[in-house]
């Protein structure tokens, strides 16, 4: 029976992925308007930040504060990969073969440069614990930051004419508007790759000891398990998916500028914003993280360009006026009445959620009928 659900499980989801990428081939054709891709595109990469985070936030049980540098670490190697390519003269225009191998180069290589960074990082980090691991991220986020705003390749038009900046402009992956809705296949396709090699990663034997570790850390070593390596091996790893993150966004966007992955950035692209993606969410549930990252986008968007708010009354349009100050009470509210995350450790299930519909009535009945008798029972 198990397995029966099982098949029928991989079945679902696989038809559900082939539907979204199948949808983001024809987004054009369908008349998709490039505000919508656009979102669409920024809803991805922060769906694979909070997931990544998650591995070392939720399953891994250690706080990280520097999450966007190895964001930031990947969208400047995408970006100045590329324009090497262009200025090579190996594609002219944004399309046909030789852009789409460029294309993967860039990807794939911002992944691999992220996950080096992170294990340079790790390996003395991790050796700490707690608030002392949160500052040592922190640190980190922020020198990432001074050191690309200090390389004269990374400044200005990139590579050997730039010059100290805070910006890279020209950037050689950065697609225009109608090009968003062209290429939207390709964050779509990176969102379900990323989030199925992660469930992978979860579900095997190494995402049962960082479990362990997180559960028990003195307890996983002494029944021999390498602490070191595996808190590591999952840094790396979380580095590894947020650099492919840092590759989507320089493809978003046209021009880069480290402001964007500032731990004082006043968007919500920083990494105590992401870190508040993975608590509402759940620190322990991918679904409730892509959830989560997907909510908070939106309800961001709809403060800040939702006429909405102007029909609300006077002092809760004052109120508005602070989206930081919002996220704050909702996060509040999340931590008060669900302490564990919307999702806690729940991962989201489509063949269950559907199965699980006829019996609502009974679960219901039971759940509140017994706190009924008990409170009766407590009067009594």
């Amino acid at each position: 029976m198990t397995n029966k659900k099982t098949l029928t499980g991989y079945i679902v989801n696989f038809i559900i992925c082939v539907a979204l990428v199948v949808f983001a081939v024809m987004a054009r054709s369908l008349g998709m308007q490039p505000k919508v891709s656009t979102m669409i595109w920024q809803c991805c990469y922060f769906i694979i930040l909070a997931c990544s985070l998650n591995l070392v936030l939720g399953f891994l049980g250690q706080l990280s504060l520097g999450h966007c540098g190895f964001m930031a670490i990947g969208a400047y190697s995408a970006a100045l990969i590329s324009l090497a390519f262009q200025r090579a003269g190996f594609y002219t225009e944004k399309s046909g073969p030789e852009f789409m191998l460029v294309l993967v180069i860039c990807i794939v290589a911002a992944g691999i440069l992220s996950a080096i960074v992170g294990l340079i990082v790790g390996i003395p980090a991790l050796r700490l614990k707690g608030d002392y691991l949160a500052i040592i991220t922190l640190g980190f986020g922020m020198i990432i930051v001074n050191v690309i705003n200090n390389l004269p390749f990374c400044g200005m038009d990139g590579l050997s004419l730039g010059s100290a900046s805070s910006a890279l402009y020209q950037n050689g992956l950065g697609f225009v508007l109608h090009q968003l809705t062209d290429y939207l296949w390709l964050p779509v396709l990176l969102v379900i790759i990323c989030v199925a090699l992660m469930f992978t990663f979860i579900r095997s034997k190494y995402g049962r000891t960082i479990k362990a570790i997180r559960d028990n850390e003195i307890a996983a070593g002494a029944s021999g398990v390498n602490v070191s390596y595996y808190k590591v091996l999952t840094f790396a790893l979380g580095a590894f998916f947020s650099g492919i993150a840092g590759a989507i966004f320089a493809c978003c966007n046209s021009s880069l500028t480290t402001g964007s992955f500032s731990f004082t950035s006043s968007s919500i692209l920083n990494s105590t914003f992401i870190v508040v993606m993975v608590v509402v969410g759940g620190m322990g549930s991918l679904t409730g993280s892509a959830v989560s990252a997907v909510g908070m986008f939106l309800l961001n968007y709809t403060i800040k360009n939702g006429k909405w708010v102007q029909a609300l009354p006077n002092f809760a349009q004052q109120i508005f006026a602070y989206p930081m100050l919002v996220y704050s009470i909702a996060l509040i509210i999340v931590i008060v009445f669900r302490p564990k995350g919307i999702f806690g450790t729940y991962e989201f299930s489509l063949v269950n959620f559907v199965t699980s519909i006829p019996r609502w009535p009974a679960i219901l009945k039971e759940k509140f009928g017994k706190k009924k008798t008990e409170e009766v029972a407590g009067n009594e």
